[in-house]
């Protein structure tokens, strides 16, 4: 019996050496086939040449009025020239690398030709010779490589499809196909594939984009509804006297926004489903103390906490934090990273498996397989792109029952927290602590330098420290960028001995980093010149002003992270870019984080100005890879595929329903997350 799920192989002319080239471009059964979708397509509709505009790709049809010439130049390059009449007119035109065609070629024979349209030498380079009888108006254009041609392609697709159209089932239920005017499976292979014409293709793609968005949120509902499975275990039965206490302490009000989200963790962690929230919030926007009520919730239950950072020099600073805000609470807290010694890790170890200590801070140490913990109730992952997704289950499977809160202070565009995020909770602080002043932020070219360091030196004048930020450690000839290491002693001539200029990099030891940024919190250095080591983790008051080099080389989300690095303090601060884009979208990129302070817009911008490919490395963490649908300029699509998906799973026996039958057999099929 015929399926969907037959390998290629079984197609006419597909033997083991095909079968290999075509899984190589992803294609193993006819699925894949069927569902790998044109790239673009071409109108061979014949084209009056005295409307063409030049660069257009036309189809045209003429008379052969010179004898066809080829002639061979470089390594395997080809040229076939000659002269084509056309309603009275004279072109030239040219085939570059398809010798073959000149087989296809009579003098004075009549020939239809598609190709690019050069109107200021009256000449059109072809791109492929097409039949008289030709029916086919638009042409489907296939991402292809050196083993499978396009021809090869187009053909194994129509076969098929016509040998497999009859099973082509409906797997988008019936009411939403209505609701939202989409194509059935069938009609959607069809007019992507074989268009009468570019609105049957829009509307065929449209309905495509649905389904790969609709069945992506599915899989999501349901991997989340696995994870929320009731557990009595992961409750937090917390102290809210204790919370109370805590919060008032503070030498702060919360703002509103914390408050909000300080209550959907707590609520999180007395249900007895094991917590999966995401908290996103701003550079600044105080995210620690909402973790710090979160990890006094499970201590005060008898749990205990920890938190993993990303670095040593963060760790270290979240450890000093927790120790002043926790002080006069019954929190004993241990500090495990890479840099602790043998000593004390054999001394820490043993009240970690007690529960004599309650709060462990630290890096990828904390699930190292020698590390025991009492009664882990709480996970708290701080950056969490830049941790794997099995090192953040490591640390939570440390306990039974662990409720995880994962924290980025990477602002996530919706597009970005719907596809990556979609199992989680989320959670958004988007409010600024009362009293903290706007950073002051100025985009130059690299001729106005000069008046920047005139700039600098008055803050530096005044008592402030200066960060100094560079894409590269050293001169490279391929990129012609600034570099740390030159900037360190073109700084050293200008300010020293007045200022003291310090260097900060990645490829300098743990302890020479860590040095570095104590003398900087300390202030013998007034300037530290450094690369994006400084991203994250970095708070030192005392620095207002930094200047980022090249900064067109960065994405918009971590320049609003490095400029999330001054404005800790009660001075005024500024962040000054210097940079020379070559085209028109850097300058706009440059512009907007310039104008805007808020993380969310230029995210969101930076997506759609760059693309989703590597945002802050986000691809690498999950960003799944979609055929037809793009989460940027699809986003009404996906908001509206990811509600229906929630809708339908909201109902626990949904797959019984006749109109999900279909539904609930392919997302078994695919084995991403088990239904039953």
């Amino acid at each position: 019996m015929s399926s969907l799920t037959d390998s290629v192989a079984v197609l006419k002319g597909v033997g083991e050496k095909r079968l290999t080239a075509l899984n190589k471009l992803g294609i193993h059964t006819i699925n894949d086939l069927l569902t790998y979708f044109p790239r673009r397509y071409d109108d061979l509709s014949l084209k009056d040449l005295g409307t063409a505009v030049d660069g257009q790709k036309v189809t045209v049809k003429g008379q052969v009025i010179t004898t066809p010439t080829l002639n061979f130049f470089g390594r395997k390059k080809s040229r076939l020239s000659f002269r084509l009449k056309i309603d009275g007119n004279i072109y030239n035109v040219t085939f570059f690398n398809q010798p073959w065609l000149k087989k296809q070629l009579e003098l004075e024979a009549e020939v239809i030709i598609f190709g690019t349209f050069n109107l200021n030498h009256n000449q059109i380079q072809g791109m492929k010779i097409l039949n008289g009888d030709k029916s086919d108006t638009y042409d489907s254009i296939y991402p292809s490589n050196k083993e499978v041609k396009q021809n090869t392609i187009k053909q194994l697709i129509q076969l098929a499809f016509k040998q497999y159209e009859n099973i082509l089932v409906d797997i988008i239920p019936t009411s939403l196909r209505q609701k939202y005017r989409l194509e059935s499976f069938h009609d959607t292979i069809k007019n992507i594939h074989f268009p009468s014409s570019p609105i049957a293709a829009k509307r065929a793609f449209r309905t495509a984009k649905f389904m790969e968005f609709f069945l992506f949120a599915m899989k999501i509902q349901l991997l989340k509804a696995t994870h929320r499975q009731p557990d009595p275990k992961s409750k937090i039965i917390y102290d809210p006297k204790l919370i109370k206490s805590f919060t008032q302490q503070l030498p702060f009000a919360l703002t509103q926004s914390q408050q909000k989200v300080m209550n959907e963790i707590l609520t999180d962690l007395k249900n007895p489903i094991e917590m999966n929230r995401l908290l996103q919030g701003d550079v600044g926007s105080g995210k620690t103390v909402v973790a710090a009520i979160a990890i006094l919730a499970a201590i005060s239950s008898g749990r205990q906490a920890a938190i993993m950072a990303p670095t040593e020099i963060l760790a270290e600073q979240h450890s000093n934090s927790f120790a002043k805000m926790f002080a006069g609470f019954d929190v004993n807290i241990a500090l495990l990273t890479g840099a602790t010694s043998a000593l004390a890790r054999r001394a820490m170890l043993p009240s970690i498996q007690s529960g004599e200590v309650n709060l462990i801070v630290g890096t990828h140490a904390l699930f190292q397989d020698q590390v025991d913990y009492h009664n882990l109730g709480l996970a708290v992952i701080d950056e969490q792109h830049r941790f794997g997704v099995n090192q953040r289950q490591a640390l939570r499977q440390k306990g039974t029952s662990t409720n995880m809160l994962a924290m980025t202070a990477t602002p996530i565009p919706r597009t970005l927290a719907i596809t990556m995020y979609g199992d989680m909770d989320v959670s958004v602080i988007d409010e600024l602590p009362k009293g903290r002043k706007p950073i002051k932020t100025t985009w130059i070219t690299s001729a106005k330098t000069e008046s920047a360091l005139r700039f600098v030196k008055k803050q530096l004048e005044s008592g402030s420290q200066i960060y100094v930020v560079t894409p590269l450690i050293e001169e490279s000839e391929a990129v012609d960028m600034k570099n740390a290491l030159a900037i360190f002693e073109r700084f050293k001539a200008i300010f020293e001995p007045q200022f003291t200029v310090g260097l900060l990099h990645g490829r300098m030891s743990n302890q020479e980093k860590d040095e570095a940024m104590t003398d900087f919190k300390e202030n013998k250095f007034q300037v530290l010149v450094a690369t994006t080591v400084i991203e994250v983790g970095v708070d030192v008051a005392n620095a207002n002003t930094m200047l980022i080099f090249d900064a067109d080389h960065f994405g918009l989300a971590q320049l609003h992270q490095l400029r999330g690095r001054v404005g800790r303090g009660e001075k005024q601060s500024y962040c000054i870019l210097i940079a020379d884009p070559r085209n028109e979208i850097g300058k706009k990129r440059m512009k907007a984080v310039a104008s805007s302070t808020d993380g969310f817009f230029l995210s969101q911008k930076d997506l759609e100005l760059r693309g989703q490919g590597d945002i802050t490395g986000l691809k690498q963490s999950g960003m799944p890879d979609f055929k037809v649908a793009d989460p940027v300029g699809d986003l009404n699509i996906l908001t509206v595929a990811n509600q229906e998906a929630q809708s339908i799973t909201v109902n626990s026996d949904w797959q019984k329903k006749p109109e999900n039958v279909q539904l609930a057999k392919y997302l078994k099929y695919t084995q991403t997350i088990t239904t039953d």
